[in-house]
């Protein structure tokens, strides 16, 4: 293909209008800064305008005034009266996409409380709800949501204090959306983008038509960033059919070697309008340097003739290297600060889709096993080998086979037992000193939503891991991958005898990051006795119990507006396993001989037999 590819190391922003710091008093209550810059604090802007345009249910004294959240001091505060439905709001003077809030909490904070839109100062949209806060510095980010209007509102439940909710800063961020233009223009300018996965909260695809990016391309201000594959892209919306004529992608230093970009009417058929020659992609591919010294770059992709489309879509094919340290290299994911679309045509009322809401009908048990038979049911679980459906995880010291020594059913219950033979088992070109037990559905049963649960009683000892959890089905396919998939972890226990956790592993917020919470058993419960865990998984949240007491509950609005991306929309399946050491016991045990987190009391315990995971039955439960 013909088409040039201009290519600088530098940008330089685009000159913007920057709001007056003269007199207040002429301004009008509708004054707007309709040219702020992609940093610009729209809810300070808009108070240096007019300072009326901030208003609040009261305020608990003359020295803690509405106006003192949005002043830019970080030293002055507004506190409300002592009520719980106090409130603070800000008229931004014209209506935008709103990306994210921030809000900085004195010590009187708020435990629950909403965050609204409004687009006449009526009619109000919540887009965050918090209902266990701990103040400190919250920052909202609206993506994938809706979210436009001109009055932004913090609306209190709960105060965590006696006292009124006290804010620093109460910061709004965003811009007008590109309207329909039949000159040309950036039409790609604050409109609704997507990917298929990103890195976290912070780098949404939502950065990319925010109109911002360094002026040296590096740094991680504004950018949208992926996971480590290949197969990741990002789109914009232009709300309408729209003539392009070019392109421009400004890059962090994990750029693109090689892409396509391509147009679509539907957003589900995509048309290739150009990639990178291949003296190009070479030289891209060459240009090999360590994180700290590369930088990124700018392309400018100026179309041999206009092309038509609603959506304009970056997909990456192959990633940068970097020399990190020598003498491997390194691939990160891919990172883009902006998506420049130039053309005619487009549309303001480009909108993100609504999310999905919940579910209606009654539970009915679709899965359920009570281990009565005299072996383990193989239409319903899959025995997991290491070395065949798996490799080693986490550090972990057993290999998990197929025998009757480790997985069997007795007395109307599932038993996985650990064995303890040195030397003895050899599996996936290792060798192992334990043998244990991991089966799951994934073979024969996975499924959507629903409330999982199952009755266990575990074993207590350092280093003892057993787990009763799901994973995403599409977890094998390597264009997705862990965490990509999702992980619900419904119960796990390191052998501590008080204490179970639970937790969430997605993009953001994996590994030691995860959302997750412990539950110590009231009234001097103890692991090794019978106890009920469950999950109730639905469109809009996750919520975990243990025999029927809340411990956890985490929505799809909290997460992804504070963690990172929602990837519980697909099929999960069923695992239960017991492990022997590893990453998780050690972390907490601090034991690093004779095995990592497993103590020599716990090997000895292992070899004198009776360790073992007991499991009374497990059950599914959906709506339909």
């Amino acid at each position: 293909m013909p088409t040039r590819v201009r290519r600088t190391l530098l940008a330089t922003l685009a000159a913007t209008a920057l709001l007056s710091s003269g007199p207040l008093l002429a301004a009008p209550a509708s004054a707007a800064p309709t040219a702020a810059a992609w940093d610009t604090d729209r809810a300070a802007a808009a108070y240096q305008v007019n300072p009326a345009a901030v208003t609040a249910s009261g305020s608990e004294n003359a020295g803690t005034a509405p106006g003192l959240a949005f002043d830019g001091n970080a030293s002055t505060r507004w506190s409300s009266t002592f009520a719980d439905d106090a409130w603070i709001r800000v008229d931004l003077g014209s209506v935008i996409r709103v990306d994210r809030v921030v809000l900085d909490w004195e010590a009187a904070y708020g435990k629950r409380y909403v965050l609204e839109v409004s687009k006449n100062g009526t009619d109000w949209t919540p887009f965050y709800t918090e209902t266990a806060g701990t103040g400190g510095t919250v920052t909202a980010h609206t993506y994938p949501q809706e979210i436009t209007g001109r009055y932004v509102r913090l609306r209190g439940l709960e105060r965590a204090t006696p006292y009124g909710y006290s804010l620093w800063n109460f910061k709004v961020y965003g811009g007008e959306p590109a309207p329909a233009s039949t000159t040309r223009t950036n039409l790609a300018l604050n409109h609704p983008a997507y990917s298929n996965y990103y890195q976290d909260a912070g780098h949404s695809p939502a950065f990319v038509t925010d109109g911002g990016r360094p002026t040296d391309l590096k740094g991680d201000a504004t950018r949208w960033s992926t996971d480590w594959n290949v197969d990741r892209w990002v789109s914009v919306d232009l709300g309408m059919q729209s003539t392009v004529d070019s392109v421009d992608l400004y890059w962090e230093a994990a750029y693109a070697v090689d892409y396509l970009l391509q147009v679509s009417d539907d957003d589900r058929t995509w048309h290739t309008v150009y990639e990178p020659p291949s003296t190009e992609i070479a030289a891209r591919r060459a240009n090999i340097q360590s994180p700290s010294d590369a930088t990124g770059l700018h392309d400018t992709i100026k179309l041999p003739s206009p092309v038509t489309g609603r959506y304009v879509r970056m997909l990456g094919k192959e990633r940068r290297s970097f020399y990190n340290p020598a003498p491997a290299t390194a691939q990160f994911g891919y990172s883009l600060y902006e998506f420049q679309v130039w053309g005619t045509g487009g549309s303001a009322s480009a909108a993100y889709p609504a999310l999905p809401a919940g579910q209606s009908g009654t539970y009915r048990t679709t899965f359920f096993d009570d281990f009565t038979g005299a072996a383990l049911d193989r239409s319903k679980w899959r025995v997991v080998r290491t070395g065949t459906e798996m490799g080693p995880v986490n550090g972990e010291s057993q290999a998990y086979v197929d025998s009757p020594d480790n997985i069997r059913t007795e007395n109307g219950e599932l038993v996985l037992r650990a064995k303890y033979c040195r030397g003895c088992t050899r599996a996936g070109g290792g060798t192992y000193d334990f043998t244990s037990g991991r089966i799951d559905t994934g073979t024969h049963f996975d499924f959507t939503y629903g409330k999982v649960s199952a009755r266990m009683k575990l074993p207590v000892g350092d280093g003892f891991w057993p787990a009763f959890w799901l994973l995403g089905s599409n977890v094998d396919d390597p264009s997705v991958s862990w965490p990509a998939s999702g992980e619900t972890d419904i119960m796990e226990n390191i052998g501590y005898p008080d204490w179970t956790g639970t937790a969430l592993h997605g993009p953001g917020y994996s590994a030691d990051g995860n959302i997750g919470a412990r539950q110590t058993y009231p009234g001097g419960g103890r692991a090794d006795q019978w106890h009920t865990y469950a999950v109730e998984w639905t469109p809009t949240a996750l919520r975990f119990h243990v025999d029927d007491r809340l411990v956890q509950e985490t929505t799809r609005n909290k997460l992804e507006s504070t963690r990172g991306q929602w990837v519980y929309d697909h099929d999960q399946y069923v695992i239960l396993n017991l492990a022997l050491g590893g990453a998780y016991p050690a972390g907490w045990n601090k034991v690093t001989t004779p095995y990592w987190g497993l103590p020599q009391s716990s090997v000895d315990r292992i070899a004198s037999g009776g360790v073992q995971a007991e499991v009374d039955w497990v059950r599914v439960e959906q709506k339909g």
